[in-house]
């Protein structure tokens, strides 16, 4: 068995992303860990040249990271695209208290967040507020346009609390190892 501490292999449960998979069992140990952490810092590379750095030969470094796909410890691949450059240089922490949270509420509130592009991230919290979102718009009054044409006409909104982003400290770290 795994242990949860030390150089061993790792055991990391997967339960959050598919519930198909619930209770299944993933066995990490060093090597894997080294693969994503040669993967977060450049999605691009080759198999061969990934073999390389984590010192296997292709067929098993090929076969181990199919592994990590199809275990779901890799859910994909993309391309990091800066905001200020696509035009995009206003961003805002919102802070979502709901008026109601029944199932049916949460389900329509939720479908319709997710139709808002400039919505980049969005996460149901513990206690209060009941959700973060982290919104992007060209400027401030791009924003404000969202925000009274979309935000506050989500369905069970009691309330809207908006923190502007003054820089970022620590911006798409990769995942500790």
């Amino acid at each position: 068995m795994g242990t949860l501490g030390g150089n061993g292999p790792k055991v990391l449960s997967k339960f959050a992303h598919d519930p198909g998979l619930w209770g299944k069992i993933c066995l990490m140990d060093d090597v894997d860990r080294q693969i994503l952490a040669e993967l977060q810092q450049d999605g691009r590379l080759t198999v061969t040249e990934l073999a390389a750095r984590v010192r296997l030969s292709v067929s098993p470094c090929h076969r181990r990271l199919r592994e990590l796909e199809r275990a779901g410890a890799i859910s994909g691949y993309r391309a990091v695209v800066d905001p200020a450059a696509v035009g995009l240089n206003f961003e805002a922490l919102v802070f979502v208290s709901m008026r109601q949270e029944d199932r049916d509420t949460v389900v329509e509130f939720e479908g319709a967040l997710a139709d808002i592009p400039h919505v980049v991230e969005a996460q149901r919290l513990f206690g209060e507020p009941d959700y973060l979102l982290r919104v992007v718009a060209a400027d401030l009054a791009a924003y404000q346009r969202l925000y009274d044409e979309r935000l506050a006409t989500l369905p069970g909104v009691q309330r809207l609390t908006s923190t502007l982003v003054m820089k970022h400290v620590v911006d798409d770290r990769p995942l500790p190892a």
